[in-house]
């Protein structure tokens, strides 16, 4: 395995279907060019589609989960890290990945994104930060990332850190540059 890629995304079922399809193109295109795949490991939505999509292509996937959350495992994956909180989760999402890449997804994902990027900055992960700005999802963080910048509340150098890319293919390729 080249390393492992933790995956934030949704976990509604009623989400436009564009957005569940590329992150289906994004794990499968992960996957075959040998990166692990870390999600929340549920059956709910894009988190769903992920993990049956890993499975079909025979993936290695690992789920990390709150307890309180048990119901909704994904039966299939290869392995899982059960967690008390919330918060232990986005730990161990993170742990051991070489990069976190945002899908589009809600409050949930956001959250774990910005957490990630403090977290980026601090020094405290040493991973990077991936938006998949599939049909402009990400154009508002970007605007407000950017309104940050132009005030001094964040700097250039921090700025710059999170990568805000197009396609599933763009993420790969600067992984691997």
């Amino acid at each position: 395995m080249k390393g492992r890629l933790a995956v934030f995304c949704s976990a509604s079922y009623t989400i436009d279907p564009k957005f569940n399809k590329v992150a289906r193109e994004f794990v499968r295109a992960a996957s075959l060019r040998g990166y692990g795949i870390v999600s929340g490991g549920t059956v709910k939505g894009t988190m769903g589609e992920i993990s049956d999509e890993l499975h079909s292509c025979g993936g290695w996937h690992l789920g990390v989960i709150p307890r309180f959350m048990k119901q909704y495992v994904y039966p299939d994956l290869t392995e899982v890290i059960w967690t008390d909180t919330m918060a232990e989760r986005k730990t161990l999402l993170r742990e051991g990945t070489k990069a976190v890449v945002a899908l589009p997804g809600g409050i949930g994902t956001l959250d774990e994104v910005i957490e990630t990027y403090a977290l980026l900055h601090l020094k405290q992960y040493d991973g990077r930060i991936f938006l998949l700005n599939h049909d402009g999802f990400y154009e508002p963080l970007r605007a407000l990332l950017q309104h940050y910048a132009d005030t001094n509340m964040l700097s250039e150098e921090t700025l710059r850190r999170i990568e805000i890319v197009e396609t599933p293919e763009a993420v790969l390729n600067a992984l691997e540059d």
